[in-house]
């Protein structure tokens, strides 16, 4: 049996102003959930095959965390805005050879996340002489 992502969550110190960011950066449905310190993600329509997360305060002792991958459809024009908007490059554009680019970046509170772009005629530019 496979085991599927279901949900994933972001921690910070100001939540509602990551909530502001991937909004802006991804086009997510983010609400804050009523009575409590957290932020509900949905990152497409609601049709039962929608993908969730939340928002929620980073711990006094915050665990240590994986590298979620958001699809893009323009990866260069998504790292411009995700500049213009706070994220730092942590990783620039890389090809994976015949799959795809992928960046590495974090949000403004220092959260990494990645975002990737399929592409069959992905290749790394050619080394200099």
């Amino acid at each position: 049996m496979t085991s599927l992502v279901t949900h994933f969550e972001v921690y910070g110190e100001a939540p509602a102003q990551l909530a502001r960011f991937y909004a802006s950066l991804f086009g997510w449905q983010i609400e804050k959930a009523p009575g409590v310190d957290y932020w509900r993600i949905q990152t497409e329509p609601a049709n039962g095959k929608s993908f969730g997360g939340g928002l929620t305060y980073r711990a006094a002792d915050g665990p240590s965390s994986w590298l979620p991958y958001v699809t893009v459809s323009a990866l260069d024009d998504t790292l411009s805005e995700a500049q213009r908007i706070g994220a730092h490059i942590v990783r620039p554009k890389t090809a994976v050879p015949r799959t795809g680019w992928y960046a590495v970046l974090t949000d403004p509170e220092g959260n990494c996340f990645a975002i990737w772009q399929a592409d069959r005629t992905a290749f790394p530019p050619p080394e200099p002489d």
